[in-house]
């Protein structure tokens, strides 16, 4: 974390770690050839945890929530250039629940967990640009 801004403080830095752990797991994940359907989900928490941490830097709170297109209106308030996050925003979204409860979900393919995986590291790279 050393190439972080000491500025932010340690409640967002704790949310960007946790994010951080879950890129850890995909990139294994992706390397190992493991289960599509955990990486699509991992997808989702490293998306949920940035525009948490995003929230956290900007509004010192967030909501215990884990819809992301609930997350990133909330963002989308504070600053208005995260319509361009919309998209990837509502597409992992979808992987929360439906990754969770056994026969309610569709068996999700590698090339599925790389979609959501390119969408979690924009909306990374995009909010790492906004609290640096």
């Amino acid at each position: 974390m050393s190439n972080r801004n000491t500025q932010i403080d340690l409640q967002t830095e704790e949310w960007i770690k946790r994010a951080d752990d879950d890129e850890l797991s995909l990139e294994a994940i992706f390397k190992e050839g493991g289960a599509p359907n955990t990486a699509c989900f991992l997808c989702q928490q490293m998306g949920e945890k940035y525009l948490k941490a995003f929230l956290v830097n900007k509004k010192k709170w967030y909501p215990k929530v884990h819809a992301l297109d609930a997350l990133w209106e909330l963002c989308n308030k504070i600053d208005s250039s995260f319509e361009d996050l919309k998209k990837d925003a509502v597409f992992l979204n979808d992987f929360y629940v439906t990754t969770r409860y056994p026969g309610d979900y569709p068996t999700f393919s590698m090339q599925d967990a790389k979609e959501a995986y390119q969408a979690a590291l924009r909306v990374k790279d995009f909010v790492l640009e906004k609290i640096e």
